[in-house]
């Protein structure tokens, strides 16, 4: 993010609230259910409405993301049907060897989000 107008602690405590206020605390949040403090509560509350877009932005890719790990073991299911229905032998490895190199790059992307555990949402990583 280049926008000098952005307080990248302020962004940083965004990233790592629930956003819903606590009725016994009367502040946010952390992921983990810790309450902010009252100076954390402060500075989120500081936020700005350009903080706000680029945090809905960011989550919004990151929910891309997860959505991508949970459906990579169908999806290479059905990248692997077709050379699949190919073969007599029905091996991965035959599977793998009447793909092309762009097809293989694929196949090994699937592969890769398919054993991928999902990481934690962050700041500027999504």
């Amino acid at each position: 993010m280049t926008n000098p107008a952005f307080n990248p602690w302020i962004f940083a405590l965004l990233c790592d609230s629930d956003m819903k206020r606590r009725d016994d605390t009367g502040t946010w949040s952390h992921r983990d259910g810790r309450p902010f403090s009252k100076e954390e509560q402060a500075l989120a509350d500081r936020a700005t409405h350009a903080e706000l877009e680029e945090l809905s932005a960011q989550h919004k890719r990151y929910m891309k993301y997860v959505q991508a790990i949970h459906d990579a073991p169908d999806a290479m299911q059905r990248y692997l049907a077709p050379f699949m229905r190919q073969l007599t032998e029905k091996k991965l490895g035959k599977a793998i060897d009447l793909m092309s190199k762009d097809e293989l790059a694929e196949f090994n992307r699937l592969l890769a989000l398919a054993d991928e555990r999902i990481r934690p949402f962050t700041p500027y990583a999504f």
